[in-house]
């Protein structure tokens, strides 16, 4: 016995002088008196006797000191991507949950008649999981059995880590009890996600934003910290740069706010813009742009809310309803810098992202920018017409679909170049590139106007703008508006002004004067290009409703059919030629020859 106690003594001094840092001695786990914690001891001196003991302990490894309450009922972790089905915590899991779970408490040992006596309680601390596992980390269960078709797994356990017989994953797979070297007991370090990364095998990740960037904290006194782990370790184990958290920039592996797929905010969206694309850490700042009058809103729904239309990992892109979520748009696995390639194809801020093709398949990985716009203003769009028109069809992918000539006689050229080979108006000034062989992303209006590609310095993308609905730039719809540059900014930015208003695409009427573009712009109550034109596309399945070549489906607020008609109409007779019966500012247009253009 002398011996044992010798050598137990003589390891303990060893420990104090070889370890003092790194050992258990410097540690939160010495919870004897004279340990460094906030909890601890009143009067016992000894370290080990917290959880081992030499004599009459319970028969679990090793020569357990703690009561172990059969029959306890644990909340374990559920998520729509876990793949493997779990069970109740079991061995060395349930030894780190006799203190941890709360059910016995700390100085409870076998041991001492009575417990120990000790300065505080772990209630109401991140190290207090409690029998709700939900927010924790997935443990007790085989690495083996969540490997079948499992992509994003290292598809053998790692060997550097401690796996028990049968794969099995415990609590001190990550964590090594008596070792702090790391912080937070990490058996590895997870700087640049060292420890994730030894089983997460995320597509995309390694040459992520997420992964690679080197931007920090600003420390701007109106941010909260976005990363408080450093609060809890020595200065050689905290971590400064986005890359460096890596994974725990979004995700905590206790006590997560966000229970599926432990995010750090149950509101998805918070995991993005409280903390760090709210211009602390991010080079722009996106948070602002959801708080504008034109937005997509994202606090809608949220994971596990009454809603239950949360956006979720596994759902039906082809069936999305009540929700619009930044993963939506953005894998944060997969985000970089890249630029897109064209014609329309995803840039890096929207790899990895499932669509809509121009098909309505859906597409895991979309290649172009619309079939990401298309699962949420295709087939359905939620989103109430800004314009009352003569059609108003919500599905944009059958707006845009070049392939049905007959059903879509005019379009933006968003999927396919434009079938008009003779536009006058192009190109403009500020896209000179731009012809008839062009084609254009949804973000080429739909941006913040804030947006660098109109000389801003905020972020680009249809995050929020003050012009409705999401455009980069002024997009009048108001008749009475004095016809200028900034007026119709959104749509003189392709459409060169010049030729627009010399109407050389819609003539005035050879003798009336009537028509034309520069009357209706600059005379006439200063007519906007919206009551005339659509500027996603027509899909003209009724074909009764007149001719909608160029774009023309008119706002039926200001454009009213003639007596004993039910749609106001207009007949393309040519190239820049056509007709209108209609009622526009009172005035009867009755498809006669003074009403035909040129």
């Amino acid at each position: 016995m002398k011996t044992f106690c010798f050598a137990i003594v003589s390891f303990l001094l060893w420990s104090t002088t070889a370890q003092a840092t790194t050992g258990i001695l410097s540690s939160k786990h010495n919870l004897s008196s004279w340990g460094p914690g906030e909890v601890k001891a009143m009067t016992e001196d000894r370290v080990c006797v917290f959880c081992h003991t030499p004599h009459n302990a319970t028969p679990l490894t090793p020569l357990w000191n703690r009561a172990i309450l059969e029959g306890t009922n644990y909340e374990l972790y559920d998520s729509s991507t876990l793949k493997v089905t779990l069970s109740q915590p079991s061995g060395a899991s349930r030894l780190c949950l006799s203190c941890h779970d709360g059910t016995v408490g700390i100085g409870a040992v076998l041991s001492v008649s009575g417990g120990i006596a000790m300065t505080q309680k772990l209630t109401a601390r991140s190290t207090m999981l409690g029998t709700d596992l939900r927010d924790d980390h997935p443990f007790s269960f085989s690495y083996n059995d969540a490997l079948p078709n499992n992509p994003e797994l290292v598809p053998t356990p790692p060997s550097d880590l401690l796996i028990y017989s049968g794969g099995a994953i415990h609590c001190s797979t990550c964590h090594d009890p008596h070792d702090d070297t790391f912080g937070q007991f990490l058996a590895v370090s997870n700087k640049n996600s060292g420890l994730c990364v030894r089983c997460h095998a995320i597509t995309g990740w390694a040459t992520s934003t997420h992964a690679t960037s080197t931007a920090s904290w600003n420390g701007g006194s109106q941010a909260q910290n976005p990363w408080p782990w450093n609060d809890k370790v020595g200065p050689e184990n905290q971590r400064h740069t986005v890359a460096e958290n890596g994974c725990e920039n979004c995700h905590v592996s206790h006590n997560a706010g966000g229970k599926q797929r432990l995010l750090k905010f149950q509101a998805e969206e918070d995991n993005c813009i409280s903390k760090c694309h709210n211009g602390q850490i991010g080079s722009t700042n996106i948070a602002a742009e959801f708080q504008k009058s034109s937005r997509h809103h994202l606090e809608l729904a949220t994971i596990g809310d009454a809603s239950g239309n949360a956006h979720d990992p596994t759902e039906d892109v082809s069936n999305l309803s009540g929700h619009v979520e930044c993963q939506d748009c953005h894998d944060p696995h997969r985000v970089s810098s890249a630029a897109p390639q064209m014609p329309t194809m995803v840039n890096g801020r929207l790899q990895g992202v499932s669509g809509i093709d121009s098909s309505g398949s859906i597409v895991t990985n979309a290649q172009y920018e619309y079939e990401i716009c298309f699962k949420c203003h295709g087939n359905s769009d939620p989103a109430s017409p800004v314009v009352p028109r003569v059609l108003n069809t919500m599905d944009k992918r059958k707006v845009f679909d070049p392939s049905n000539q007959t059903l879509t006689p005019s379009f933006h050229p968003i999927v396919a170049h434009g079938r008009n080979n003779n536009v006058p108006s192009l190109p403009s000034q500020d896209e000179p590139s731009y012809n008839v062989n062009s084609t254009i992303f949804c973000t080429s209006c739909h941006d913040s106007d804030r947006s660098t590609k109109v000389g801003g310095t905020g972020p680009n993308g249809p995050h929020g703008s003050l012009y409705s609905p999401i455009l980069r730039q002024r997009y009048e719809m108001n008749i009475g508006a004095s016809e200028s540059f900034s007026t119709y900014s959104l749509c003189y930015r392709c459409h060169n002004r010049d030729n627009i208003l010399s109407d050389a695409s819609f003539m005035k009427n050879a003798t009336s004067t009537l028509g034309g573009h520069s009357r209706h712009l600059l005379s006439g109550g200063g007519t906007p290009c919206s009551v005339c034109h659509d500027p996603h596309g027509v899909y003209d399945s009724q074909q009764t409703t007149g001719s909608h070549t160029n774009l023309i489906n008119f706002n039926t607020t200001v454009v009213l059919p003639v007596s004993g008609q039910t749609y106001p109409l207009f007949t393309d007779t040519g190239v820049f030629s056509g007709t209108c019966t209609l009622v526009c500012h009172g005035v009867t247009h009755d498809g006669s020859a003074k009403y035909s253009y040129p």
